[in-house]
């Protein structure tokens, strides 16, 4: 028998011998209950903790108002009522512990020993009261009344680091609830006071630790403070340090160092960071199986990590396993589940990256899916809907641009235009909104053109840039796009200053693509168009000279095997075309004729673009012709047009929508350079007669 056992049975004995009616009844009473609690707080057995609250309320009553002892009844058995809540949380236990709290203090005035005690513990119930019910009148009291009790624990009292970490907890459940950054510098700043008076051997130190890590995260999240995460990170290691393999805490300290290598890796793009946390994160899971309460978080935020590495080196076995995770995940959250969205979610995004990646229409039929259940859970009120309903929209974009349905994209616009609605101005994801709206707002203006998506586009990309201007963060195509669309308006409407702004932002934005950028070609090449276009409406030779300049810089970043090379190709061959039009120069109708016979290598007759090279070719070699009567051009000419003609519906050649001056028809076209042709030879042979 333990001595603690013994201790109960020596108090059940001596309550035999204080039967009721005895002087001595309610102190057998009230001690055989306090041997009971402990007892509860040695082995966890809930029958010990209700045989002390009904020993407490016999010996209560026992110890009428006036009794000198009431108030300690009154102030154990709200302590005991309270471990009850903790356990079993039955909220009645906790609203009785309170207002036994609330007696007991007014029996406990300032100069009474106890006061500081009743204090302390009424604030911990009024705290687990907001916890549960969300009234912000606990917290606030429960705030005012640590703060009492700290003010009786001076710096050489035992309990000042209770009260400095309680208070901290308090101010930092406020900062939760509403935002207030002075709450959570305020428990930073109690914390480490706590800390500095508390041994690092002192069972709740890392508990305390732990406590001041998270806070430190959360202003980190909230202010973006590296100094705050790193020193997170530190005292994470600290912890794991205190809870070696078999500790009960391990599996959490892992879990916790991992998050803040994850969000750190976010913020610096450490790849070292994220490997660290995927080898805890698996750590994690195998402290967590199946049948812990915490597997799925295991598994989800697993598979988030890994997502992210997939992200940064597009490894398919990455993404494949997320997958995997996410949906084993998904399974132990069922309908119901308080954290079913985010899986619902987090699968849906890793779905739509492999179709991405593979253009795998279930794929995707099947993130729509996950993405329309997520945003069923998060309703109109829920801080999480934005993000679906954005995530939502993107994939509706998605498969427009894939299958082309319209009701896809006007679904999208209408979900992008409720997510902009809850990301108000000062809000750090509103440019991405604005940025993906103006996108759709394209599309829909490309497939219908409806100027009012066009001119409504324009504003939105206008908005964006105006919250990101060039070179902050922000979308980076979204100075891209706004040239695109001013492009276009201009293409729609002919106002030069819709182009000439578009010329001012390529400037801009070319310096955001350096030397070795993926886009740099891309960025060059629309730039050098737009240049193009400003010539052939103002004939301005020198934006023609460095459209040629800018294009041949593109060429270079398209080499052999480049999708875009032909395009490229084409581009400069009409720059070169041009100039020899207004400047008369031989060497630029050869290399354009040469740059259009490479584009054309590079693409089969099928090609949407092979009739408009064919076209401009002949157009060049036409012009050459014309200039030096080459027979070889003539004989490339019908080549080219039997080509055409065999290849091409006839309904177009013989209204052609291309510009072939020199002919009225395709077919007169033919028969002229026949006749040529024939007329060449012919004087040819009487040349030669004649000699």
């Amino acid at each position: 028998m333990s001595s603690l056992d013994s201790r109960i049975t020596r108090n059940q004995k001596a309550l035999k011998r204080h039967p009721p009616g005895d002087a001595g009844r309610d102190v057998a009473l009230f001690e055989l209950a306090d041997s009971l609690e402990d007892r509860f707080l040695e082995e966890d057995e809930i029958a010990d903790l209700n045989e002390a609250i009904a020993l407490h309320r016999q010996a209560l009553d026992l110890r009428p108002a006036d009794h000198p002892d009431h108030h300690t009844s009154l102030h154990i058995l709200a302590l005991c009522l309270w471990r009850r809540y903790s356990k079993c949380i039955t909220l009645p236990d906790l609203q009785e512990a309170i207002m036994l709290c609330r007696v007991a203090l007014t029996l406990r005035p300032p100069g009474h020993i106890g006061r500081a005690a009743t204090l302390y513990n009424l604030a911990d119930n009024l705290r687990d009261r907001f916890v549960k019910l969300g009234e912000n009148a606990d917290v606030d009291e429960a705030i005012a009344l640590h703060r009492l009790a700290l003010d009786l624990r001076p710096a050489d009292h035992p309990d000042r680091s209770d009260s400095l970490h309680s208070l901290a907890l308090c101010l930092w459940d406020r900062c939760s609830k509403q935002a207030t950054m002075s709450d959570l510098d305020e428990a930073i700043a109690l914390c480490r006071a706590g800390l500095e008076i508390c041994p690092i051997s002192y069972s709740g130190c890392a508990a305390n630790l732990n406590n001041l890590a998270d806070y430190l995260k959360a202003r980190f999240l909230k202010i973006g403070g590296n100094t705050d995460l790193d020193e997170a990170i530190s005292i994470h290691r600290s912890l794991l340090v205190l809870c070696p393999a078999g500790h009960s805490d391990r599996s959490s300290s892992l879990h916790n160092l991992a998050l803040c290598l994850w969000f750190r890796y976010n913020k610096q793009a450490t790849v070292p960071d994220l490997e660290e946390a995927i080898t805890l994160g698996r750590a994690v899971l195998e402290l967590r199986p199946p049948d812990h309460r915490r597997h799925a978080l295991a598994l989800h935020n697993l598979a988030v990590y890994m997502r992210d590495r997939f992200m940064k080196f597009s490894a398919d076995a990455d993404l494949q396993e997320a997958i995997a995770l996410h949906r084993s995940a998904l399974d132990l959250r069922p309908a119901g589940y308080a954290d079913r969205s985010s899986s619902l979610h987090s699968l849906a995004l890793c779905l739509s990256h492999r179709h991405g990646k593979r253009a795998t229409i279930p794929d995707l039929e099947e993130a729509v899916m996950l993405f329309r259940a997520a945003l069923e859970l998060r309703p109109p009120g829920h801080s999480g809907r934005a993000v679906i309903l954005y995530n939502l929209a993107d994939n509706l974009r998605t498969r427009f641009l894939t299958l082309g349905n319209d009701a896809d994209l006007d679904e999208a616009i209408a979900m992008h235009r409720l997510g902009l609605d809850l990301r108000p101005a000062g809000h750090s994801d509103r440019s991405d909104s604005l940025h993906n709206l103006a996108l759709c707002l394209w599309d829909r203006y490309r497939k219908q053109t409806t100027t009012l998506d066009l001119e409504e586009a324009i504003v939105f990309c206008r908005a964006a840039l105006e919250l990101h201007p060039l070179g902050h963060s922000g979308p980076a195509d979204t100075p891209h796009n706004l040239a695109d669309n001013l492009k276009n308006r201009f293409l729609k409407l002919g106002e030069s200053r819709d182009l000439d702004e578009v010329i001012v932002l390529h400037r801009s934005a070319l310096d955001l693509r350096p030397a070795g950028h993926s886009d740099r070609s891309s960025s060059l090449r629309n730039f050098a168009l737009c240049l193009w276009h400003r010539y052939n409406k103002q004939a301005t030779i020198p934006d023609l000279e460095e459209a040629i300049i800018l294009c041949r810089a593109a060429l270079e970043l398209r080499p052999p095997g480049h999708s875009g090379r032909a395009i490229t190709l084409d581009s400069l061959a009409n720059f070169l075309r041009d100039r020899f039009l207004k400047l008369g120069e031989n060497a630029d109708l050869d290399e354009a004729i040469a740059l259009h016979r490479s584009s054309l290598d590079l693409r089969s007759m099928s090609h949407p673009n092979e009739l408009t090279t064919l076209n401009t070719l002949v157009y060049c070699l036409s012009s050459r012709f014309e200039k030096r009567g080459a027979e070889a051009d003539l004989v490339e000419l019908i080549t080219l047009h039997r080509a055409i003609w065999n290849s091409t519906p006839k309904s177009i050649l013989i209204t052609p929508k291309h510009d072939i001056p020199f002919y009225v028809t395709f077919e007169n076209a033919f028969r002229d350079m026949v006749k040529r042709r024939t007329w060449m030879n012919a004087s040819r042979s009487d040349e030669l007669y004649c000699r």
